[in-house]
């Protein structure tokens, strides 16, 4: 040990609590000897009551005083029966010291009665000793069994002086008295050792219990996501990571079929090939991206799976902010040889089309030439936006009144066949952002919206929708158009750079969007709309939370 001290095994510390400690009296087990000791008594009392009511004794026993031994007998069941009723739960070893000590007594009255030790009540006496010493310890034992020894030693010699035949007694009374201290000592060791066993068991109880309750909170409180499932798919056990993942509020007793069959669908592969890596899944549309992994649990005949699920979104958005970064680089570094031959290009296109002898399909491929050179522009400036994005300048927004002054100049631009509407419910809602990267991420999605509802309508529209939210009481604000959606397949990629479904977009607007909400602590994701379309939701960050 660093501070020299050794460490004292769980063993010794319950033998040192257990030396010279009395059984607890209120304690389980010491009540129950105690009504073993009631019992006892009780079932000796009758047998001398049974024994002197039919008028046994005198024949059995050589009675030195018959009317005090059937006095006595009457005297001991009665004085039994009242302690077995009023001592019933004793808090201390007084009560037991004393009622001991008048069992003993009316015990040893009996045997100078009864004629001494032909009549067996000495017997009676070692047995009351070894009970008593069960229940006290130490000198106090000890002496409820010299009182014993005692009265069978003087009673033995009392009874000689008056009835001659018991000159012969004395050896078997020292035997007797000799006994209830063997008796004493014997039972105290038991009892003792007895006791330090269960002390251990209670101490191992207790370890154990501390144990469990560790590990269900570990369980409860690591991110990662633990289900174990048995062979029909219910769940049977599942913690809070999980439920956090799977987006429930409770899993267990559930069929996990109905409420994540992409991990059902990973099980079964697993279940057909156990080398075979799964792959990454996602529980709802909104919910991180999971990495399962399954292990499986036998417990005799019940074989249960125990599934791992690992949310890699953070990885996965890390991996990204990585690529992007080295592209970044890469394309600032070569940012002007790119540009230089790519602006060549197009200004040779563009003289190639004001030429007056080119021919229709020539001047088709220069346009092609030119639309194409704009496109590779334009990828250059968001990669260089991206690597180059300024800090963000959080001020205080009443987007009510934002809302609509931007809804007003962005009406300008529109031309007759599309059109903004803004709704905006409750009173003045608040929150910090920087204004400028805002208008670049409303301007994206309106655009897209717009876009989109043209496809299938003839005048694009698009919703701007302003409203506090009922659970987490913070300002939304949604962009809502009544275009085609998004598909389920393409759902899930849509916030990935890179990933377009236009011939022309770059597959970087919705990131760029995202990443500048997550800079301003505010929170960008996609809802399908039931009527049709889609619905982009900005979850605002607290007026009084600072970036």
């Amino acid at each position: 040990m660093a501070n020299g001290s050794a460490a004292v095994p769980t063993s010794s510390r319950a033998r040192k609590t257990v030396a010279d400690k009395p059984l607890s009296l209120g304690g389980s087990q010491g009540r129950r000897i105690l009504r073993l000791y009631h019992l006892y008594r009780l079932t000796i009392g009758l047998a001398l009551v049974a024994l002197v009511t039919s008028d046994l004794h005198s024949d059995l026993l050589e009675m030195a005083n018959p009317t005090l031994f059937r006095q006595g007998a009457w005297l001991y069941l009665a004085l039994n029966m009242l302690a077995a009723v009023l001592i019933q739960n004793p808090r201390r070893g007084g009560h037991v010291f004393a009622l001991a000590l008048l069992d003993v007594s009316l015990l040893s009255a009996l045997f100078y009665f009864a004629g001494g030790t032909p009549s067996g009540i000495g017997n009676l006496l070692i047995i009351a000793v070894a009970i008593a010493n069960i229940l006290l310890r130490g000198r106090i034992g000890l002496l409820i069994a010299a009182v014993a020894a005692i009265g069978l030693i003087y009673l033995t010699f009392y009874l000689s002086l008056s009835v001659p035949a018991a000159n012969g007694q004395f050896v078997q009374a020292a035997a007797l008295g000799t006994l209830c201290f063997a008796a004493a000592l014997l039972v105290q060791e038991l009892s003792k050792r007895l006791q330090l066993s269960e002390t251990l068991a209670q101490q191992r109880a207790e370890d154990v219990a501390n144990l469990e309750a560790l590990n269900a909170l570990i369980l409860q409180r690591m991110r990662t996501g633990i289900v174990v499932v048995d062979r029909h798919n219910r769940v049977l056990l599942a913690n809070q990571g999980a439920l956090s993942m799977l987006g429930q509020e409770a899993l267990a007793g559930q069929l996990l079929d109905p409420l994540c069959p992409e991990l059902v669908k990973r099980l079964q592969q697993w279940h057909h090939n156990p080398t075979r890596r799964p792959a990454s899944l996602q529980s709802n549309d909104s919910g991180p991206t999971l990495q399962p992994s399954f292990a499986s649990l036998q417990h005799g005949e019940q074989h249960d799976t125990l599934i791992f699920l690992e949310d890699i979104s953070q990885i996965a958005q890390q991996a990204q902010q990585l690529k992007l970064a080295s592209l970044g680089r890469l394309t600032a570094g070569i940012a002007h040889e790119i540009r230089n031959p790519l602006g060549a290009i197009s200004h040779a296109a563009q003289l190639l089309q004001e030429s007056e002898e080119l021919e229709g399909p020539d001047r088709r491929l220069a346009q092609i030439i030119q639309d194409h050179s704009r496109r590779m522009n334009l990828v250059i400036e968001n990669v260089l936006q991206l690597s180059r994005r300024r800090q963000s300048e959080p001020q205080l927004l009443d987007l009510k009144y934002w809302l609509h002054r931007f809804a007003g100049e962005f009406r300008v631009g529109l031309s007759a066949s599309q059109s903004l509407h803004v709704e905006t419910s409750g009173s003045s809602l608040q929150t910090r952002m920087d204004p400028n990267q805002l208008i670049q991420v409303l301007t994206n999605l309106v655009q897209n919206g717009l876009r989109f509802s043209g496809k299938n309508h003839p005048q694009a529209q698009v919703w701007l929708r302003l409203y506090r939210d009922a659970d987490s009481d913070l300002p939304v604000v949604e962009i809502l158009d009544d275009g085609p959606g998004v598909s389920d397949e393409q759902r899930q990629h849509i916030f990935e750079p890179f990933f377009t479904t236009e011939a022309k977009g770059t597959g970087l607007g919705l990131y760029i969007s995202r990443e500048l909400c997550e800079s301003n602590q505010a929170r960008l994701d996609y809802r399908p709309r039931e009527e049709g379309g889609s619905c982009f939701r900005i979850f605002f960050a607290h007026p009084r939370k600072l970036s």
